[in-house]
């Protein structure tokens, strides 16, 4: 099997582990970052990331914290695909001479270049499961900017391309997905080859035990949301916008609205229910993505 086919089902496998452990941490980030902000004298509807929890589950049961999985889940082996293959690729690219070990810088760059590639992929799969994590938070408010309903991850498509542009409406939000994947993935990709050399004492990580690249691979994924937080956010209120009655005219006014209405901490609603996804999400997909890398030789 080639290096291309082995990335293709490592990073499948690596995707689909990432997604059964991460997305409930991921439904909650996106309720707290798409609740109304609440009018003067007015609580938020929700206090808190267990608030968002008791209220999910109370409300939906314990299903309500997958929901929206559908899209991910399918598009889960190509994501992944992508970007764990496009950074093989990379590598192969940046090596003076087969067989060369690559610097942090390099792997940085490699990230970076797979962050591009997972974009385009990332943009409508993000926009179908953003609104409907959100969907439940913004009916019936009076500042609802979504007032849609979706019955799933096809709907959301089919309306999409009904009534927004067609495909033009699926990438909304492409910019600021970029602006998180590119930067995103070259400070994950970087700080877990770092942590991994540093473990192992040397360039040589293939002894590493399954903890050590468990705790590489945490940690790389608290670097990514560390990095990109911010831009996340921006992301998501721009996805679920209203198309015909639109909040924000772009990436630039949702975070200059945001930070003028909510201050600093508008910019990080839901940065807690992200890194607790994220490590054990991304410890999950990169020891998932090693052993099975490792197996198929």
């Amino acid at each position: 099997m080639g290096d291309v086919a082995k990335d293709l089902s490592a990073g499948t496998i690596g995707g689909v582990a990432q997604l059964v452990v991460g997305h409930p941490f991921d439904t909650i980030k996106v309720k707290l970052q798409s609740q109304p902000t609440p009018l003067p004298g007015q609580l938020p509807r929700y206090s808190g990331a267990i608030d968002a929890v008791k209220q999910t589950v109370a409300a939906e049961g314990p299903r309500g914290l997958y929901k929206g999985m559908g899209a991910p889940l399918a598009t889960v082996a190509a994501f992944n695909a992508v970007l764990f293959t496009v950074r093989g690729q990379m590598e192969t690219l940046l090596r003076s001479h087969p067989g060369a070990t690559l610097t942090v810088n390099q792997q940085v760059i490699c990230g970076a270049g797979a962050g591009i590639a997972v974009s385009f992929l990332a943009c409508p799969t993000e926009l179908i499961k953003c609104r409907l994590q959100a969907q439940s938070t913004l009916a019936g408010t009076g500042t609802a900017t979504m007032a849609v309903k979706y019955g799933g991850p096809m709907d959301v498509a089919r309306q999409v391309l009904r009534s927004e542009g067609g495909i033009r409406g699926l990438f909304k939000g492409l910019v600021p997905t970029m602006a998180r994947e590119v930067p995103g993935n070259a400070a994950m990709f970087g700080v877990y080859e770092a942590l991994k050399r540093l473990l192992a004492g040397g360039t040589d990580t293939s002894e590493l035990d399954r903890g050590s690249l468990l705790l590489a691979g945490g940690l790389a994924g608290a670097a990514y949301w560390l990095a990109v937080y911010p831009t996340d956010v921006v992301k998501s209120v721009i996805q679920i916008d209203d198309y015909k009655n639109p909040k924000f005219s772009g990436s630039i006014d949702a975070f200059r609205r945001i930070s003028a209405s909510e201050g600093f901490k508008g910019l990080y609603k839901g940065f807690g229910p992200a890194m607790a996804r994220s490590v054990p999400a991304n410890a999950a997909c990169f020891l998932a993505y090693e052993m099975t890398r490792s197996a198929l030789g």
